[in-house]
């Protein structure tokens, strides 16, 4: 009898491996006719921080966040920002550490962290930890934060989100060319996966990193921003984020300040209440206002946080109600 080929229907390339092989993630192999993962309870990156950097803007603001990923992801971005995790085999990363779900939970409860991220590689890689641990936080009163690219299938997708209660979704580009060629994946898994995230009543915000010359077009910007107030809503929070040269996108000089401006008038005059601007300390783009009077709801210069007229998730000069998750 030949060798079993198995399919991985975690996400959309649904890898067909052989014995032995792995994945195009690197993390999830074939082993004795099993799919199994090589990650489970071994991070390689662990971190208390601001939930600001995730970024979320939204949820629990000036909280902290207790921040893991492991190695792997199933794209594969020529100018990722995190790639000595995301594009490394786990046997190659240095700092590995043995943290099981229960030991996750204790160390964000020692730390005073009012929440998990599952990040800086790809949360959907790594699923079956995500999920465990996502589930005994639940339980213990913590929340989970999923930042993500959004490359899944939708059934595993679903069954996340029930333990899920927010999500950072790195939209890459609205162009299907550039997912194809710089990331290595496809846009349509992903818009499913922001439409599935809502339907499972989780938090969603959107981040778009802007790189210069390769999906900065304004005509794109404009399509995306049009995607994202018809099938998400006005009041979802997008992110623009400048680029610095990195992994093998060195030649390319940081995204101009005046782009990302650019790109956020042209959120705003589409319809989108809540836009940023990230990676530009200082610029003013990072404050949360009230989208009907234009009052100050959150003042932020890089991680420092204060709260000015946010009252209980409600605008506390005009009383609108805030798209958010406060308390």
């Amino acid at each position: 009898m030949p060798p079993a080929i198995l399919k991985c229907t975690l996400c959309p390339k649904e890898c067909r491996l052989a014995p032995a092989q792995r994945g195009d993630c690197r993390v999830r192999v074939n082993l004795d006719g099993k799919l199994m993962t090589l990650v489970y309870g071994k991070p390689g990156a662990v971190h208390v921080d601001p939930i600001e950097k995730k970024p979320m803007f939204h949820m629990l603001p000036g909280s902290t966040a207790f921040s893991i990923a492991t190695a792997g992801c199933n794209l594969h971005c020529k100018f990722c920002q995190n790639w000595e995790i995301s594009q490394k085999n786990p046997e190659d990363l240095p700092e590995t550490q043995d943290l099981p779900p229960e030991q996750v939970i204790a160390y964000a409860q020692q730390n005073q962290c009012r929440s998990i991220a599952y990040t800086y590689s790809e949360p959907i890689i790594y699923y079956e930890y995500t999920y465990e641990t996502s589930r005994l936080a639940r339980q213990a009163g913590i929340k989970n934060i999923l930042v993500t690219a959004g490359f899944i299938n939708e059934k595993p997708l679903r069954k996340l989100c029930k333990v899920s209660d927010a999500a950072n979704v790195d939209i890459k580009s609205f162009d299907e060319s550039f997912y194809r060629g710089v990331c290595a994946g496809r846009l349509q898994p992903v818009l499913d996966c922001c439409e599935v995230m809502r339907q499972e009543g989780v938090l969603v915000e959107i981040t778009n990193l802007l790189v210069p010359t390769l999906n900065d077009n304004m005509d794109t910007v404009r399509r995306m921003c049009g995607w994202l107030l018809e099938h998400l809503g006005p009041e979802t929070p997008l992110h623009f984020s400048r680029f610095y040269p990195q992994y093998q996108i060195k030649s390319l000089p940081p995204t101009p300040v005046e782009t990302l401006q650019q790109a956020r008038q042209l959120a705003l005059s589409a319809g989108l209440h809540f836009v940023y601007i990230g990676n530009v300390p200082g610029s003013g783009a990072e404050n949360t206002t009230c989208w009907k009077c234009g009052a100050l709801l959150i003042e932020r210069i890089g991680y420092q946080t204060r709260i000015v007229e946010l009252r209980n998730g409600v605008c506390g000069r005009c009383g609108q109600a805030i798209y958010g998750m406060w308390s």
